[in-house]
């Protein structure tokens, strides 16, 4: 039982090698060799497969050389020492040989483990044109007659149809709730196939992976010619995305026969269409590439999308055929585990990438491209909904923070779209009890510099009124700062804004974040929660930041305007609902003093709604990505003085408060959100697309699983 936080395999990862041997051509010993020499630097990495590439034993480009006998004993030989050698290595290994069975030759993957051959994968469809023409030497796995072979004295499995499942890592639960789950619920599920096989319209990794497999190899030789590896690229991208799979491919490197073709060594692992690791082309050397597969993520993504599913049933027929043979699996275990508190358990620091920033790409270029989506989503919905209702006005409060001023941005953008002044923008600031003077100004230079309809209501004397109505002791100048001090504030707000709506012809822009609507940081009716169109309902804070970021990086406004966002930036994350001493300009309530770092928050909130990942490993990839500040990219403008690091007990503290404000207090508020386009993959809160949830369910479960597994 793997029974450490800090393992990966508790958390349902598994590490994958790809590797690029040196060849020697029609050398079955040098290459045996070699194979177990990158097996060996797999294994010490910790690997769970090592896969290589297609005929690696004997080398590929041989022709001819096939078909003799004494490299074809050799080659049996080969195998011999691979096998005799796994009994102490970590992986399953992935080899790739010309094999003779039924007086037929067969070009085959052997999967070996731990000194025992656990089946054999003949090539599906032999290509038979351009360059290459194995019909001349093989028979395609469709003419073997039986599903067993006997091969170094054993009885093996074969064929194409085969799953090798590690039947201790299955991902299936075992009933007792105080036994920790075993590799999360995705399993470890590997299907081999070689080459030309996933070049077809139906590769047999297809019916694997609708059967169960979560990791698919391909051992390929794959010559190199001018923009083939890019075609190579989007083919495995494609088939672990189709697949909802891990994809690990191969290709033949140095040392392979020049004769009439040329080789790129290019080793590739994608995970559900996401490039997790790649080879260097055309190196000289040899290479083994690592990642780790999160097996969990991808039976969640196959739970979740029912044409999957429809698939399978579809090919009920076809599946059935398949075969899964199942084998005990050793976990690695490295005796300096980087990242583990306990050196005896097994690796601790995981070997891809973990966005801080999951609704931000750290690539700069992904970022600019969805910078540039987002504010169009947003633009384009506002101006469907202006055109749909035929109102040429918007109102909306502007207070100095973040979500207004990205509302304004985008408001400005649809005016501009629209040909329409940006003087129909009416923008309010409402100052209260607590506004604080750096806010203010904030507002009042966003309004100027934006060139919109700029105006201030102070809405303290409709607040005393209101007191004095309900009979609040603030009425008699007591200061009793209490929950109904602060939601008449943000009531008074709305219903200006609303009665302004109504008395200029115009629409409500609502400014409240996804990230609020997830913690239930927004009063019900009022405030954040209530709007006639909210663009920013599918936007978290830190993309938020970022996309105010963007506009200021890209120069999108004037001087002025871009000097007003920094401070914006700049200034505390606050509601402004309780007064401080008045010693400061800025704000005197923290958000996330109350709350947590939204950055944590909005970690917490893709994971756990996008894929319904268990508590413990969101804590457990949250301290990958936050436990150390320099490790990984970071966003290149965002300050130095904003890079923050966060230790396990921060994390699981700021968790348990997400689980229980998202899970238990705050669904009622999202019921009732208003109309909103959806801007990101992480998806949205709306009840009507991405979440639906009872309004009084508990977070007993989650809290549960958090507070037992999480030390």
């Amino acid at each position: 039982m793997i029974d450490s936080f800090y393992s990966m395999y508790r958390h349902g990862f598994v590490r994958v090698a790809v590797c690029v041997p040196h060849v020697r051509v029609a050398d079955p010993e040098f290459n045996t060799a070699h194979t177990l020499g990158l097996a060996a630097q797999a294994s010490d990495a910790g690997a769970a497969v090592a896969l290589f590439p297609e005929l690696g034993i004997s080398s590929y480009a041989i022709d001819d050389l096939l078909q003799q006998d004494a490299l074809l004993d050799g080659v049996i030989s080969g195998i011999g020492k691979i096998l005799e050698a796994s009994e102490e290595l970590t992986p399953v290994l992935l080899v790739g040989a010309p094999l003779r069975f039924e007086h037929r030759l067969f070009n085959c993957g052997i999967v070996v483990y731990r000194g025992r051959v656990l089946g054999i994968v003949p090539k599906t469809y032999l290509p038979n044109y351009r360059e290459f023409y194995e019909r001349r030497q093989f028979s395609a796995a469709g003419h073997a007659v039986g599903k067993e072979v006997r091969f170094l004295g054993e009885t093996v499995p074969f064929g194409n149809d085969l799953i090798f499942r590690a039947e201790n890592l299955a991902g299936e639960p075992t009933g007792d709730q105080n036994e920790p789950p075993v590799c999360g619920t995705g399993g470890f599920a590997l299907h081999v196939e070689i080459c030309e096989d996933v070049w077809t319209p139906v590769p047999p990794s297809s019916y694997a992976a609708l059967a169960g497999a979560t990791i698919l190899a391909n051992l390929s030789a794959s010559n190199i010619t001018i923009g083939k590896a890019n075609y190579r690229k989007n083919l495995c991208a494609s088939q672990s995305g189709k697949c909802i799979a891990a994809y690990l491919y191969s290709a033949a490197g140095p040392g392979e026969s020049t004769t009439d073709l040329a080789w790129d060594g290019h080793a590739l692992i994608y995970e559900d269409g996401d490039l997790l690791a790649e080879s260097e082309r055309f190196a000289d050397h040899e290479q083994v590439i690592t990642a780790d597969i999160d097996t969990e993520r991808l039976a969640q993504g196959r739970m979740r999308q029912t044409s999957f599913n429809d698939a399978a049933a579809l090919h009920r027929e076809q599946l059935e055929k398949i075969r899964t043979v199942d084998f005990a699996f050793q976990t690695p275990l490295l005796a300096t585990g980087e990242g583990c508190t306990d050196q005896s358990q097994p690796i601790g620091r995981l070997q891809r990438r973990v966005e801080r920033f999951p609704f931000v790409p750290s690539d700069a270029v992904r970022r600019d491209e969805q910078a540039y989506e987002a504010y169009n989503i947003q633009v384009h919905g506002l101006m469907q909904r202006l055109r749909a209702t035929g109102i040429e006005k918007v109102v909306v409060g502007i207070s100095g923070g973040l979500d207004s001023t990205q509302a304004l941005i985008v408001a400005s953008h649809t005016m501009d779209r629209l040909k329409l002044p940006r003087a129909n923008i009416l923008a309010y600031t409402m100052p209260g009890f607590a506004t604080s003077p750096g806010t203010r100004t904030n507002a009042h230079r966003l309004m100027e510099a934006f060139g919109v309809g700029a105006h201030e209501i102070d809405i303290r004397p409709a607040a005393m009124q209101m007191f004095r109505d309900i009979g609040h002791p603030f009425a008699e100048e007591d200061p009793e700062y209490d929950i109904t001090f602060e939601n008449v504030q943000a009531g008074e707000r709305t219903s200006h804004l609303f009665r302004l709506a109504n008395y200029n012809d115009a629409l409500v822009l609502g400014t409240g974040d996804l990230s609020e609507l997830a913690l239930g940081w927004a009063t019900y009716g009022v405030g954040d929660q209530m709007s006639h169109y909210n663009v920013n309902a599918s936007v978290p804070k830190t993309l938020i930041q970022h996309l105010i970021r963007w506009i200021i990086a890209t120069s999108q406004f004037d001087k002025a305007a871009s000097s007003v966002l920094q401070s914006v930036l700049d200034t505390e994350i606050s509601p402004e609902l309780v007064p401080g001493d008045g010693t400061s300009d800025g704000p005197a309530q923290s958000t996330e003093a109350k709350i947590g770092p939204y950055e944590l928050q909005d970690f917490f909130l893709y994971h756990i709604s996008r894929y319904g990942l268990r508590p413990s490993k969101v804590a457990f990839m949250a301290l990958q990505a936050w436990g150390d500040r320099s490790r990984g990219p970071w966003p290149e403008f965002l300050p130095d003085s904003r890079r923050n690091e966060y230790d396990l007990t921060a994390i699981k503290k700021w968790l348990e408060l997400f689980l229980f404000r998202f899970f238990q207090i705050s669904q009622f508020k999202r019921t009732a959100v208003p109309n909103g386009p959806k801007v990101g993959s992480g998806g949205s809160l709306s009840p009507r697309g991405d979440w639906r949830a009872p309004s009084d369910s508990s977070a007993a479960a989650w809290l549960d699983e958090l507070r037992k597994n999480v030390p």
